[in-house]
C-alpha cells in the first residue's frame, strides 16, 4: 500500500500543468481540488468523500484519476461538487 504522500503525489501530478490539491481527512477520506490553469485561485473541480482505503492498487488509482478527468472535462459549472457518487 502506498503512503499518503505517495498517493497525493500521484494524484496531484496527474493533473499537471493544472494545480491540484489532494487532502486526506481524519476519517481517511480524500478531497481532491483541481484549479483553473489561468486563474490559480479558482477551483474548477472539487470531489469529496473519496475512500482512500479503496485506492489499494494502480488500477484503482488510475480509475479515480480517469473519473476525475472526465468530471473535469464534462463539468457545466465553475465548480462541481460531488461526494460519494462513485465507488472510489
Amino acid at each position: 500500500m502506498l503512503s499518503d504522500l505517495e498517493l497525493r503525489s500521484i494524484i496531484e501530478g496527474s493533473f499537471l500543468p493544472k494545480r491540484c490539491e489532494c487532502i486526506k481527512a481524519e476519517d481517511a477520506s480524500l478531497t481532491v481540488k483541481v484549479y483553473d490553469e489561468k486563474d490559480h485561485e479558482r477551483v474548477n473541480l472539487i470531489v469529496t468523500g473519496i475512500c482512500a482505503d479503496k485506492l489499494d492498487s494502480s488500477r484503482a488509482i488510475c480509475n479515480l484519476i480517469t473519473g476525475l478527468r472526465e468530471d473535469l472535462k464534462h463539468q457545466h459549472a465553475p465548480a462541481l461538487k460531488r461526494g460519494g457518487e462513485r465507488s472510489w
